[in-house]
């Protein structure tokens, strides 16, 4: 039995050892190896001929996983099923800055980037699951668990867009290539996804390497990023019919994605819908007051009735209902 891949040892295959303490201290693991682009090493200062080298290795992965290099997960108890909505954000024209600023202060500017949408998603209850590079991985439904987490989500990269903007620049930065000033903010692109997932421990649960997602989910949120403009949140539609009529969006048709096996409806965030009362727009498809049925449930619900009627007529009745975290019990 050949031995599970590690990070280090895939680094060292590549006779790049000395960045391995740099992509632990960013975050960086097997999973989300596929998700990195060179502009994310460039920020992160790896020497361009070593870019190179690891984007022709990388190129070499699935993400989000690679099949050559097995993802080392602890079997613990920690581990959980859960229903997470999974969001990635990318910071738009990080070359152009790695380029023009000093590394002191390219530093300082992603730290005020990354607390900025740290910030943001700490008022939703969101979770900053890894930093990557320029980028982030956010979990909504871990470790705590909400109704409502896909309009957090959504709610959390409306503001990102916004607070990313107000971040102050340095003069000249964001130039476009015939020298006049493209932009006097920075814009980043969103990409949000819904779907189960196990999350937990992994390293063998060292407490130092972040907590991470098995699942289909986050591939098909860093693909949902990968389709966003500039200061756009593009959804997928495990993430879209979870919203009911809350915020407008647009439908982007069907998109064939890479390592994703059926074409993907995707959805634009286009502002939030102004409504007239929150468990009517949430639960319902339309501004009337109607409520949509629920589909599938027929069992539970007789069975709910039944222990009703049976309350009603004096007999006491106890209900326990379970199921995963998240999915709106």
């Amino acid at each position: 039995m050949s031995k599970a891949v590690t990070l280090a040892t895939w680094l060292e295959r590549l006779a790049l050892s000395q960045y391995q303490p740099l992509f632990e201290q960013n975050g960086i693991d097997l999973q989300s190896l596929p998700m990195l682009a060179e502009s994310d090493l460039t920020a992160l200062g790896v020497l361009l001929g070593h870019r190179k080298r690891l984007m022709k290795a990388i190129g070499e992965l699935d993400a989000p996983t690679a099949q050559n290099a097995p993802l080392v997960v602890a079997t613990n108890r920690s581990a959980e099923r859960r229903q997470l909505t999974v969001m990635f954000c990318d910071l738009i024209g990080s070359t152009a800055m790695s380029q023009s600023l000093d590394p002191e202060a390219l530093r300082d500017l992603m730290q005020n980037y990354q607390q900025t949408c740290s910030s943001v998603v700490e008022k939703y209850d969101g979770h900053v699951a890894q930093y990557l590079g320029d980028g982030l991985m956010i979990y909504f439904g871990w470790p705590e668990a909400h109704e409502d987490d896909a309009e957090r989500a959504v709610r959390a990269g409306l503001e990102i867009v916004v607070a990313v903007k107000r971040i102050s620049v340095p003069n000249g930065v964001l130039s476009a290539p015939t020298g006049e000033l493209a932009s006097t903010a920075l814009s980043v692109r969103i990409g949000i996804a819904t779907g189960p997932v196990v999350v937990g421990e992994t390293g063998n649960g060292d407490a130092a390497i972040p907590k991470t997602a098995i699942g289909e989910t986050p591939n098909l949120a860093a693909r949902m990023q990968a389709l966003a403009q500039a200061d756009q949140i593009v959804l997928a539609s495990s993430t879209q019919h979870l919203l009911g009529s809350v915020f407008d969006l647009v439908d982007l048709g069907e998109h064939a994605l890479k390592g994703i096996a059926e074409p993907q409806r995707v959805w634009q965030v286009a502002g939030i819908r102004e409504s007239v009362g929150r468990f009517v727009v949430e639960r319902s498809g339309s501004h009337d007051d109607r409520l949509t049925p629920y589909v599938g449930r027929e069992e539970e619900i007789s069975l709910l009735l039944a222990r009703w009627r049976q309350a009603v007529d004096g007999e006491g009745q106890l209900v326990l209902l379970s199921g995963e975290p998240g999915i709106g019990k």
